[in-house]
């Protein structure tokens, strides 16, 4: 569906997209809206902008790509544990994932949006609530004991701004003005200072939540990882990267000119050579990815999981979701296709890092900025708090943390109430799967739960 969403969120993705996007301005940054982590982080194109792709890294200023090109190779093959962050754009309606069908309230607030009763399989871990028949992927996953769902998750006075909620969630921490994100920190902490793709945006622009202080990061124009020159394929192709490669020989010239001409045309290459295997279309993938509208995110994930197949030190990667989940209206049309190409592609993810032997190594946070209020307007539902949130892998517990609060008892907006905190979460990654005291990543830490989250 096109056009379903608020202004707000449209000037939300006008502003991070242009904080991205070296010299593109910023556009007006409207009173109390927080500024993207990583405005203003220095970034280097690392690949000839010669197509659809384009790997840049951010915070290596005082870096060669040489040294980069050295590092990415002496950290390659490595065991490290990886996270994968997934963020459905817009605000998704946990409420049309996981429904209490059955609660005569929610049948009341949503006349025309409610779930029937008795619509797709029971919740094991809640009676009251049902998975949604497009979220069947997650149901199969969470049976399996790979998924640890979160049924209300969020955080106390929620902001119902698309852009303050989102940045709160991308930082860490509850503070407007931050400006590195907390996967960024968590590199910090455990990353070098030569190895940009260990933090990986895959939306072509930089995901706030990997902005960092101090260790480069990088983003992938996919989810075509190799090189390519618009118009021009076949024969007159091979030609032209035949003069490139021709043009590389001259990196060593004593002419100035012809020898930095020489070295931009031999990296890029080099790493043209690197990329290709990673292409969406030329990726081997051991299993079916979903078809059809939004296919391109499971391209993304093909391409990860092949990157860390070939030994790529990746440690934190994030990525959105197709489709926009800021439903004002039209929710029944577009609601469902969303969730199933979403849930399916990250069950294909799975079973790919499965087929692979990687699923040990590698877990997925899926998360939205809030839920979406449990009365539906004419034909959507509006801004609301609470959320779900889920981490898939062979190494999560598998268990519901927190519980869903029910309708009966809302919050003084009229909204679900959170029973879990995200910044907790956050806490029990960074110290169960990494090994790192939070305290270094996290604002103020030690306030937060840890639910337990790790086998």
């Amino acid at each position: 569906m096109a056009c379903n969403h608020c202004d707000e969120f449209s000037r939300s993705h006008l502003m991070r997209r242009a904080v991205a996007e070296a010299g593109h301005g910023l556009p007006a940054i409207e009173p109390g809206m927080p500024t993207p982590a990583g405005t203003g982080l220095n970034r280097r194109s690392f690949l000839l902008r010669s197509g659809a792709a384009m790997l840049s890294v951010y915070g290596a200023s005082k870096l060669r790509i040489g040294d980069l090109q050295t590092g990415i190779a002496q950290a390659a093959g490595s065991s490290d544990r990886v996270l994968v962050s997934i963020f459905l754009d817009g605000g998704a309606d946990a409420l049309s994932v996981l429904a209490p069908t059955e609660d005569a309230l929610y049948q009341s607030l949503r006349p025309s949006l409610a779930l029937p009763p008795g619509a797709g399989t029971a919740f094991s871990e809640d009676s009251r609530l049902r998975w949604n028949p497009a979220a069947a992927a997650l149901d199969t996953l969470h049976r399996a004991g790979k998924v640890s769902v979160l049924a209300a998750v969020g955080y106390d006075s929620p902001d119902q701004s698309h852009f303050t909620s989102r940045h709160y969630w991308e930082v860490g921490a509850l503070q407007p003005h931050a400006i590195t994100g907390w996967m960024g920190r968590l590199l910090d902490v455990i990353g070098t200072p030569d190895n940009p793709i260990q933090g990986l945006s895959l939306d072509g622009i930089l995901s706030p939540a990997l902005a960092s202080a101090t260790m480069p990061v990088a983003a992938v124009d996919g989810p075509s990882y190799d090189i390519w020159a618009e118009g021009i394929w076949d024969k007159p192709e091979d030609l032209l990267w035949g003069s490139v490669a021709e043009l590389g020989r001259g990196a060593g010239s004593k002419d100035i000119g012809r020898s930095s001409a020489g070295l931009a045309a031999s990296q890029a290459m080099q790493l043209k050579a690197q990329l290709e295997p990673f292409s969406g279309d030329e990726v081997a993938a051991p299993v079916a990815y979903p078809e059809g509208d939004g296919e391109w995110f499971g391209e993304s994930l093909a391409g990860l999981a092949a990157m860390l197949g070939a030994g790529l030190p990746i440690r934190c990667a994030a990525l959105s979701a197709p489709g926009s989940f800021d439903t004002h209206d039209s929710q029944a049309e577009s609601f469902d296709s969303d969730i199933a190409i979403t849930a399916d592609s990250i069950a294909a993810f799975q079973a790919d890092l499965e087929a692979r032997g990687l699923a040990d190594r590698v877990i997925t946070l899926v998360w939205s900025e809030f839920g979406r209020r449990p009365e539906e307007n004419d034909s959507g539902t509006d801004h609301g708090a609470a959320g779900a949130g889920f981490v898939v892998g062979t190494q999560v517990r598998g268990e519901m943390i927190g519980e869903f609060p029910g309708l009966a008892e809302l919050d003084a907006d009229d909204n679900v109430r959170n029973t879990s905190d995200f910044r907790g979460l956050y806490c029990s990654i960074i110290e169960q799967w990494f090994g790192v005291d939070a305290g270094a990543v996290i604002p103020d830490a030690a306030a937060f739960a840890r639910p337990a989250l790790i086998r």
